[in-house]
This record gives C-alpha cells, sequence and structure tokens, in this order.
C-alpha cells in the first residue's frame, strides 16, 4: 500500500557504499539535507578496495574525517607496495612498485597522502560522520521505481524491514548504486567502453601460519604466478586474516559453484607454496572487472555517480577514489544551485568535468592492469595499450578542460604526462603552507564552502575589496584572502605568487572543490566588473 509523499528532501541518494556515503558527507559539510536509502542492512563486511589516494585524502581532510580514517587503517600503515613472485617461500621475486611515495617528494605537493584503508574498515568511519553531518541514512530501504518532472523527482522506496513503502519527494536524486545501476537502466544510458576485462573471486580466509611465509614483506598486494594457482593476495590485519582473489573464467563455461571450499583452500596453499599451509575460508565474493563509462552523467534531475557512472580495472584502486571525487565535485554544485547561488546551467559542468576524467582514468587503469600481468587479464587486442607511467599526474594532475572553468586551453590532455600544478585553470590548486595567527593550514583547507580568491597584500589593485562587495552586493559565497595580511606564508621563502602562476598585482579565483576557476596574472582596470563577471559566468548567474 503506497503512502502519499510524506517525505520532502532537497537530494535523495540512492546507493550506501563508499561513494554514497561519500556524497552523504560531503552534502551534509556544505549544510544540504539529503536521505540516503541503502538495500543492504549495513555497511560491507567484506575487505575489498583499499586504497584512498592522496586527492581523495585531500578531501577527506577538508571534510574533517581524515584522523578517523587513519585511525580506522592502522593496521595497515606500514604496507607499501605490489609484489610479484612465483610463490611466497625464500625471497623469489620483483616489486612493480615498493613505495608509492619514494625520498618522500609528494610532500611538496600536498598537505597529506595516500592511505590503505579497506572498504570495510572505511565505510563505518563515513557512515558515523554522515550521521553526525544530519545525514538521513536509511539501511535495508530500497528504490522501487521513480519518474521526475520539471520541478523534481518522485521516488518510491521499500522499507525493507517492515515490508512497507513511501514516497519520496526531491528537487535532485544522485544515483550511486553500482556498476548494475537500476537508475542508470531506467534513464536509457549507454555505456561506452571495451567492457568485460577478466573475473575473480575474492576469498576471505584466516590463517595464523601465513603471517611466517610472508615474513616482513609488507605489501599492500602480492601477484603470486604459479600457472595452475595464481592470484593475488591482500593482508587484512598483517597476522592472520586475509584476502585471496583468484582468477575466474566465466567464458570459458566456470561456473561460481565450482569454486568450493576444498579448491579454494587447494589453490591458495599452491599460491603460496605451502602445502599444508592452515587454511579456513570465511567468505566468497564474485566481480568482474571492466572499463565503462556512461555516456551520460545526468539526465534532467537524475545524476550518476561512482560506478554507476565508470567502471575501472582495479590496478591502482582508481575506480573508488575517482567516484569520491565524482561525488565532491557534484555536492558543491547542487549546494549552490539549491541555495539560489547559481544558475541550474552549472549541473551540467558535472558530466563536462567528470566524463573526460573518467575516460582518461580507465583508460589508464588497463594499461597499469597490462603492465602489472595482473592475474586472470588476458587483455584482447588494443585493450590497455594506451599511455602508461607515473600515477600522480592521473590522481593529482588531471584537469577539467572545459565546465565552470574560465581560461582552460581545450588542447591539453585531461591527463597530462607530467605533473604541474601551478594554477592554471582547470587544475587541482597549487598546495603550499601558511599561517593564520598561530595556526598553521594547507592553502587547500581554505576550499570547500565557497569561492575563494586569493590577492596579494602588497597589490594596489582592489581585488580583495572587490570581492568583499560582490559577495555582500549579490549574496555569493565569495572569501577573499590577502596572502600577506589576514594569511602569511609558513615558509619564508616560498612566494606564493610564484607557485600560483600570477603575479602581486593578479588574482587567482578557487572553487569550492579547490579547482582553479579563473585567474588573471595582471591587474585589470576595473577589478568589480571583471570579478562580477567572472563569478557570474562561473555560477550561470548572467
Amino acid at each position: 500500500m503506497h503512502q502519499k509523499a510524506v517525505h520532502r528532501v532537497p537530494v535523495l541518494i540512492v546507493g550506501g557504499s563508499l561513494v554514497g556515503l561519500s556524497t552523504s558527507v560531503f552534502l551534509g559539510r556544505l549544510g544540504v539535507p539529503h536521505l540516503l536509502v541503502e538495500r543492504h542492512s549495513g555497511t560491507s563486511r567484506h575487505p575489498r578496495g583499499r586504497g584512498n589516494n592522496v586527492r581523495t585524502m585531500e578531501l577527506f581532510r577538508v571534510a574533517g574525517i581524515e584522523p578517523d580514517i587513519k585511525e580506522a587503517a592502522s593496521l595497515l600503515a606500514g604496507n607499501h607496495g605490489i609484489l610479484q613472485a612465483p610463490t611466497l617461500v625464500g625471497d623469489a621475486g620483483e616489486w612493480l612498485f615498493k613505495h608509492i611515495d619514494p625520498g618522500g617528494g609528494l610532500a611538496r605537493l600536498s598537505p597529506t597522502g595516500w592511505c590503505l584503508c579497506s572498504q570495510n574498515d572505511l565505510e563505518p568511519v563515513l557512515l558515523e560522520g554522515a550521521r553526525r553531518l544530519g545525514g538521513d541514512l536509511r539501511y535495508s530501504h530500497q528504490l522501487e521505481s521513480f519518474e521526475q518532472d520539471a520541478d523534481g523527482v518522485r521516488a518510491l522506496v521499500l522499507d525493507r524491514g517492515a515490508d512497507k513503502h513511501y514516497t519520496v519527494r526531491a528537487d535532485y536524486l544522485v544515483a550511486a548504486d553500482g556498476p548494475r545501476s537500476p537508475v542508470r537502466t531506467r534513464l536509457g544510458i549507454t555505456q561506452s567502453g571495451p567492457g568485460a576485462l577478466f573475473a575473480n573471486v575474492s576469498v576471505t580466509f584466516r590463517s595464523k601460519l601465513l603471517a611466517d611465509v610472508v615474513g616482513d614483506r609488507r605489501f599492500i598486494c602480492c601477484y603470486l604466478t604459479d600457472e595452475n594457482a595464481d592470484g593475488a593476495l591482500l593482508p587484512v590485519d598483517n597476522q592472520e586474516h586475509w584476502v585471496f582473489h583468484v582468477p575466474w573464467h566465466p567464458e570459458n563455461g566456470e561456473t561460481l559453484d565450482e569454486f568450493t571450499e576444498e579448491r579454494l583452500q587447494r589453490h591458495i596453499r599452491r599460491a603460496v607454496g605451502v602445502p599444508d599451509l592452515d587454511v579456513e575460508v570465511t567468505g566468497k565474493a564474485s566481480w568482474i572487472a571492466a572499463e565503462r563509462v556512461a555516456d551520460q552523467y545526468s539526465r534532467g534531475r537524475v545524476f550518476l555517480v561512482g560506478d554507476s557512472a565508470h567502471e575501472m580495472s582495479p590496478t591502482g584502486a582508481f575506480g573508488s577514489n575517482t567516484g569520491i571525487q565524482d561525488a565532491h565535485n557534484l555536492a558543491w554544485k547542487l549546494a549552490a544551485v539549491l541555495d539560489g547561488r547559481a544558475g541550474t546551467g552549472l549541473l551540467d559542468s558535472y558530466h563536462a568535468e567528470r566524463r573526460p576524467v573518467a575516460l582518461a582514468t580507465s583508460a589508464r587503469a588497463s594499461a597499469r592492469s597490462v603492465e602489472h600481468s595482473h592475474p586472470g587479464f588476458a587483455p584482447a587486442p588494443g585493450v590497455g595499450s594506451g599511455r602508461r607511467g607515473g600515477i600522480l599526474n592521473v590522481v593529482l594532475g588531471y584537469r577539467y578542460t572545459e565546465g565552470a572553468v574560465l581560461g582552460t586551453d581545450a588542447e591539453q590532455p585531461v591527463i597530462p604526462d607530467g605533473l604541474k600544478l601551478t594554477g592554471a585553470p582547470g587544475t587541482r590548486a597549487p598546495h603550499m603552507w601558511l599561517r593564520r595567527g598561530s595556526e598553521r593550514l594547507s592553502t587547500l583547507d581554505l576550499y570547500e564552502r565557497s569561492l575563494v580568491l586569493l590577492s596579494d597584500a602588497r597589490t594596489t589593485t582592489n581585488w580583495h575589496e572587490a570581492a568583499l562587495r560582490i559577495a555582500e552586493a549579490q549574496g555569493v559565497r565569495l572569501d577573499a584572502h590577502r596572502i600577506g595580511a589576514d594569511l602569511t606564508p609558513d615558509d619564508t621563502a616560498a612566494d606564493w605568487t610564484e607557485v600560483h602562476g600570477t603575479t602581486r598585482d593578479g588574482a587567482i579565483l578557487i572553487r569550492p572543490d579547490g579547482f582553479v576557476a579563473w585567474r588573471s596574472p595582471e591587474a585589470v582596470p576595473d577589478p568589480d566588473t571583471t570579478l562580477r563577471k567572472t563569478v557570474g559566468t562561473l555560477l550561470h548567474t548572467v
């Protein structure tokens, strides 16, 4: 029996895994009321994807939950690199890479770093943070259907525990409902890409003796290459809890029922190289790696984020990180539109910005799987043949060549060959340490709730005053800081203008997601008019 539309909310999030929960956290930080429904009864119990890259950790840092995540990740804090070996007996094998940040150079680029936190440990932290911020999160609640009109979305939700339906009326719907996304299917949005790449059965198991075999090799993952028992071994606690990804070949008619406990035990023992290894299988879950990207990221008032928008090979953990960054990109735009500070045209920039990033990143993920000879991956001709090389330019260096940015070079690749974070429009704003009184903070800590204009305290151009006047007159969320006045570089040798690609008479405008929206390297005759037109164009209010 259907109830009346008693639930009215600005944003309905469908899906409560990593990306859905992150969407809730980011909307909560911006004060946007929302409801999240997830058909499962709770957070993930399986220790799936674990690599949270530096850009994702920057977002969690600004959202105030970085310390909680690091605490949840403490068991694997000392694990680094990917090892490839015939077995774990003896010292044969090679490190595909041993350290994600050799030499510690990342500290010049970011106030944080990579964090190894398994999904089953990360999701409860996000859940607690989301609820603390006022999110209405409902597990065992499933979206049954939805329809949209010019004014919003009407969704029918099933409370699986009470076996009752209710209706939600929302301004916008965000679909974080996974790779098979019923929402995407209902919208009729197609996908592009090679499709399925390879399949695995992910096995959780307990072994007290395996830690002695592993020894002091504290890897993130170990690819074991026995031709009859290959796979990937991942530590959960470095002591007795482990995960093993066993290649599965459904294309050859192999069924999941064939992966009996006895077969899995035999496979793991042979892969490790210890015939009598104690292996207690505690769970298994199948998954299929794929490279697909949705052809549209939105339709009307419905938006796709995470796996519903893109699937990627797991090598490099690009998929979940790209999804979390989707959510962050979309959240500030929804907040601005719902608050009346931006026109609805701003929401079109979500597709324009995030889809090219997913296309480029998914191709890099497949190439990395080929480069690392991921167990079970026998790529079809042309798949994974794209550019390879470093990871930082993929993680931090991607750029928006169109969207809510002005002054970009559309001819530049989305992912550059090298990493140059110099304040160019469309790139992640540079990091440098500042002082505000006794407080030490990164420039990146300034960007979350508003547009931010940085100018120099030594300039005679009234950028700062112009920003304050526009914010007051137009009700725009626009903060302004004068470097050298309210904020000073922590390193007296650091020149913020050089770092940001401007001069003491110029200015730079940063979006709430930390990307450069616009930059003026020099003074202009009328900063009020210039800034007013710039902000109006970016926010679609002119």
